[in-house]
């Protein structure tokens, strides 16, 4: 056994780790806000979405949808497909904290990769394993929040976006969120494999739902490979 086991940290180092992936994830944010003006949102839709759904990789999913001509339909079919594993996330954390029934709405809102991996690192103490939890799903919901409408101003102020290619950012920024997630070859092929169906459906389908397709076609695959 390490000798400095995780769930042994004081609450203010559990604190400060929590603030730090805070910071650092938040920063993304700045991409999201600045890509939401670029597709046409204004500055309250944009913080609504960072606000009430708050996920990243859904909310990018919606808008790069939007922008690309899709049905409001689709755009909450991805960004709900890509939000699955959130649900599987909040069955972990029922389980490790046993929240109030009061507490439930706002602990599913803050259930995200980062608070529940953070929560996950203190299993042997259920006091730990909240106090993570939640520093870590408030920071970076704050940082995030703040990046949000940081970035959307920092590209209002851009008189024409596409000088800089932050008219092409929408995939950029999709791509960079989900890249560091493809680990393992068979990852890297159903990704692969998604690309081609997307790209194969887009001259035959309305806006969106080659997206749609895609993300259902991986979630076969890694349902059928066991995953």
């Amino acid at each position: 056994m390490s000798p400095n086991p995780p769930y042994a940290l004081s609450p203010k180092q559990i604190t400060l780790d929590a603030i730090s992936i805070g910071l650092a994830t938040g920063t993304y944010g700045i991409s999201f806000g600045a890509i939401s003006s670029v597709a046409g949102f204004s500055f309250w839709q944009t913080q609504t979405l960072s606000l009430l759904l708050f996920s990243g990789a859904s909310q990018f999913a919606y808008v790069s949808v939007i922008a690309a001509g899709g049905s409001v339909t689709s755009a909450i079919a991805t960004a709900a497909l890509l939000g699955v594993r959130n649900g599987l996330y909040g069955m972990r954390i029922a389980q490790l904290l046993i929240p109030k029934l009061s507490q439930r709405v706002w602990y599913a809102h803050l259930t995200i990769d980062e608070s529940t991996a953070m929560a996950n690192r203190f299993d042997q103490s259920q006091q730990s394993a909240k106090r993570a939890f939640l520093a870590t799903g408030i920071s970076v919901f704050v940082f995030w929040n703040i990046a949000t409408a940081l970035g959307f101003l920092l590209a209002q102020s851009i008189t024409s976006p596409e000088v800089i290619g932050l008219d092409a950012a929408i995939g950029a920024g999709f791509f960079a969120l989900v890249a560091p997630r493809l680990t393992t070859k068979e990852h890297k092929v159903t990704a692969l494999i998604a690309v081609a169906i997307a790209i194969s459906f887009t001259p035959v389908l309305p806006a969106g739902v080659p997206i749609l397709v895609a993300a259902l076609s991986a979630a076969l695959i890694a349902v059928r490979g066991g995953k």
